[in-house]
């Protein structure tokens, strides 16, 4: 009776333990779901909207200004205009004009004050465009800040993904343990009872049962809360239940370190962001230098004053304003020194992130290779384990071996099992974390590269 239950241990892993009517969640659709709905992605995405934004009223600038302003008030106090005697000339006929001092006194009411002023700007265009050209580049630099949120928001993604996958397989590991040593349990708890097996035997049999149910829970618990966080960075609803499906080993993935290094020199958004805040500081530093340029504009003003007849009520004109400032105590000069000088803190750590992408690439490419190394190592240890448990089973068909031999080549299959899945998901980690820091793009999964 013993010996097809025993048997069965040696059958491939299945089970329908977990929900079958949960929607199964590939990797690649989570990656898609992560990179548009992922709260941080959609600030990231904003903000380039703002930089648009800032673009397009900074444009304006470059067209005429309109000023208008109106001034409604009651005088409080006389306005006396005085005329000294002759003020307008003196004349043979006449004699001066007009003829003695004259005060005329303009009765208190009501006057209307509006000034009206039309400006284009001449040489300020050199500044406004490169001001144009600045936001520009700020613009680049936010779509780079965006692609370092998606990356890095795709890293964790697939991060919680593997140690799902791994949970998932582990959890179908344990429930077909379980069902196997309650099955193993009721046998031998019979041939207690024919009293052809000691009774010590089926409390260990019970310890074992025990333990895996143990574990079972706490593999189910570690299930929901890494689903929980899935969710979180998916924008979903934390509850929504989902199955995750199984990816490659990566045993065929290829490193190439030099590759890997020029491709992330190359396209490491935080680099590229390096290299767009030299042009930031650049642009910056040209702005400063054309304010030493006088602001000249074609301009056109309206001044109208009423009711007062004394002078005209309507007065425009149209030439060229400029503005100057010839002396500034060399306040400009100074402001022109310290943006030198930021130029050159933003080319050295330009400088400064290369190298550091440098050693991350080299770092992290000996630890792909290491993670690969080690589950080669136990993906062996897996299979010499599960030989010796089907070895130990057979003897025990054939009385040749104890239950508790079956029982302990169970549990190294077990722990080697386990070993195997943790070296696996190390490799996927490590290599979640390669792909990010060459600046990875296409977001795939193992399987699909």
């Amino acid at each position: 009776m013993l010996r097809p239950v025993l048997l069965a241990l040696l059958l491939p892993i299945t089970t329908s333990a977990l929900c079958q009517d949960a929607r199964t969640l590939t990797l690649e659709e989570a990656v898609a779901i992560a990179a548009r709905d992922n709260p941080s992605v959609k600030k990231a995405s904003l903000e380039i909207g703002k930089s648009a934004d800032r673009l397009a009223a900074a444009r304006t600038l470059r067209l005429p200004s309109f000023e208008f302003n109106l001034l409604e008030s009651q005088t409080i106090t006389a306005l006396d205009f005085k005329f000294p005697k002759g003020v307008f000339g003196s004349y043979p006929s006449t004699g001066p004009i007009p003829s003695e001092n004259t005060i005329v006194s303009t009765p208190l009411r009501p006057t209307t004050f509006i000034y009206a002023r039309a400006a284009q700007p001449i040489t300020q265009l050199h500044r406004i465009n490169l001001g144009l050209q600045l936001e520009e580049t700020r613009g680049e630099a936010a779509r780079e800040r965006l692609r370092a949120e998606r990356q890095s928001v795709v890293k964790e993604v697939k991060r919680i993904y593997y140690e799902l996958v791994s949970l998932q397989s582990a959890l179908q590991a344990s429930e077909e343990n379980i069902r196997l040593y309650r099955e193993l349990d009721r046998v031998v708890g019979q041939y207690v009872v024919e009293k052809v097996a000691l009774k010590s035997e089926s409390l260990e049999v019970k310890t074992q049962l025990a333990s895996e149910e143990y574990t079972a829970l706490t593999l189910s618990n570690a299930l929901a809360s890494q689903k929980e966080r899935l969710n979180a960075l998916l924008e979903r609803d934390v509850q929504t239940e989902f199955n995750v499906s199984p990816v490659a080993d990566g045993a065929a993935f290829e490193i190439d370190p030099a590759a890997a290094r020029a491709r992330a020199i190359e396209t490491r958004p935080e680099l590229k962001e390096a290299r767009l805040q030299i042009k930031q500081a650049e642009y910056d530093q040209r702005i400063k230098r054309s304010q030493f340029i006088p602001d000249v504009s074609l301009a056109f003003t309206y001044l109208r004053i009423a009711p007062v007849s004394i002078i005209p009520q309507n007065i425009a004109s149209v030439g060229v304003s400029l503005t100057w400032e010839p002396f500034d105590w060399g306040r400009k000069r100074r402001e022109l020194d310290e943006k030198d000088k930021t130029v050159e803190q933003a080319r050295i750590a330009a400088r400064a992130i290369e190298t550091q992408v440098t050693i991350e690439i080299n770092s992290l490419s000996r630890k792909l290779r290491e993670a690969r190394a080690l589950m080669r190592v136990n993906q062996l240890a897996q299979e010499t384990a599960r030989e010796k448990m089907r070895v130990a089973t057979h003897r025990y068909s054939e009385q040749a071996a104890l239950l508790k031999d079956v029982l302990q080549s169970q549990s190294a299959l077990a722990e080697a099992s386990a070993k195997y899945q943790q070296a696996l998901l190390a490799f996927w980690k490590a290599r979640a974390d390669f792909e990010r820091a060459i600046g990875e793009e296409t977001f795939l999964s193992p399987a699909t590269h």
